[in-house]
């Protein structure tokens, strides 16, 4: 699947909008492999900063994205302390002590998911 950037908003937040809405079901990313994904290596934190942001937005799997070990670090910026772990287990990800098990297995990297033809 070639991801395509928006032409109309090259907007940072947008573009880690769109790569996070790729995201499958039952899988996970972190920040630093969307901020490598898009060409800017240092700015994990931006990515975090962005999914922070991104809840007033319904469609954009926020629960997806944890840190570079699976940790669950985005848990307190959603509606209830919980509600990260919920919508990851719905999806079938386990999760123990906020951290996601398999993660190594679970890991979706876009650099390898997505081809940018």
């Amino acid at each position: 699947m070639a991801l395509v950037l928006s032409t109309k908003n090259k907007d940072f937040f947008e573009q880690v909008y769109q790569v996070v809405r790729l995201i499958p079901s039952g899988r996970v990313t972190s920040y630093g492999a969307i901020a490598n994904y898009l060409s800017v290596k240092s700015a994990a934190r931006m990515v975090g900063w962005a999914m922070n942001a991104s809840h007033a937005h319904l469609d954009i799997p926020a629960h997806r994205v944890v840190n570079r070990i699976g940790l669950l670090t985005g848990q307190h910026h959603f509606d209830s302390p919980n509600r990260m772990q919920e919508l990851l287990i719905s999806e079938g990800v386990e999760v123990e002590n906020n951290l996601v098990i398999d993660f190594t297995k679970l890991f979706w990297d876009p650099m390898l998911e997505l081809n940018l033809d």
